[in-house]
Order: structure tokens, then C-alpha cells, then sequence
């Protein structure tokens, strides 16, 4: 199980316990990296900037808005939207490419373009099958985040 600190955006009382939205912001490494100024990624991740997401749960634990909080991901999950992301286009591309290599491009008696722009239109078929995917996949492991432990108060 991987783990993530959150802070408590809304609590909302239910009959049994407590409904919590949560809010965090997406951390990435590049900033304690010492090559972060010649770095791609680096300069990338500047440039979008933080990411924030967001998880409901419920608990039977009384928390408020401005708690610091641990939560637990299941690492299938992230694993599993991982794979997703990279792989799809990936394999897209790769069928894309081999479908006009010994497919369309005997057929149309074409060249090398007619496999470049099949590839090319596959992975962009590929990007958005798995945008598809991961947000189905984001959303089930959304409901399967656990409240660890409450840290407290947010510093100001």
C-alpha cells in the first residue's frame, strides 16, 4: 500500500460516520534533483506546474476542514493506470505501423509516409483509448483509498 498526506477539504456527516473530500497536490522529485535545470522533465514539470487531486472517502474517524491526513492507495491500482498510460499508445503505435507496412501500403502502392501517418494516427487513437481507461481506472481507485491516521492541523 502506498502512502499519501492529504489535507481535509469538506466533511460531510452521514448516518454512519463521516464523508471526506479530500485535496492533495501531486509531488514530483525534480525539485531536490541536482540536474533539474538540464533536465527535460524538469523543465516540463515547471512549466505545467502542480497537479491537484481529489478523494472522497468515508470514516468513522471525526475529522475537519484543514487536517493534515495519511492515506492508503492500493499500489494495483496505480500500477494498473501505469501500465495503461505507457503501454496503450504504445502498442497502438506499433499495430498502426505493422498494419500499413504489410497492409495499406502494398495495397495503395505507397511508401514509407503512408506507414508514418498510419503510426502517427494510431498512437493518437492510442492516447485517447487511454485517457478513456485511466479515468475509469482513476475513479474505482478513488473508492479504495483508506484513512491511515490523522497528523492535524495544517502550518501556516
Amino acid at each position: 500500500m502506498m502512502t499519501a498526506l492529504a489535507t481535509v477539504a469538506h466533511v460531510k456527516p452521514l448516518s454512519k460516520g463521516f464523508d471526506v473530500e479530500l485535496a492533495c497536490e501531486q509531488q514530483t522529485s525534480c525539485s531536490s534533483c541536482s540536474s533539474q535545470k538540464s533536465c527535460g522533465t524538469g523543465i516540463v514539470s515547471k512549466a505545467v506546474g502542480n497537479k491537484s487531486l481529489s478523494w472522497h472517502l468515508t470514516t468513522d474517524k471525526s475529522v475537519k476542514p484543514g487536517q493534515v491526513v495519511e492515506i492508503g492507495l492500493p499500489e494495483k491500482s496505480i500500477l494498473q493506470s501505469a501500465a495503461v498510460v505507457y503501454l496503450v499508445p504504445l502498442f497502438a503505435m506499433i499495430l498502426g505501423a505493422f498494419i500499413a507496412q504489410w497492409w495499406i501500403a502494398p495495397l495503395l502502392a505507397a511508401g514509407e509516409g503512408i506507414v508514418i501517418l498510419s503510426s502517427a494516427l494510431a498512437t493518437v487513437a492510442g492516447i485517447y483509448l487511454a485517457k478513456r481507461l485511466s479515468a475509469r481506472l482513476e475513479q474505482q481507485s478513488s473508492q479504495q483509498v483508506i484513512l491511515l491516521r490523522i497528523l492535524g492541523e495544517p502550518i501556516s
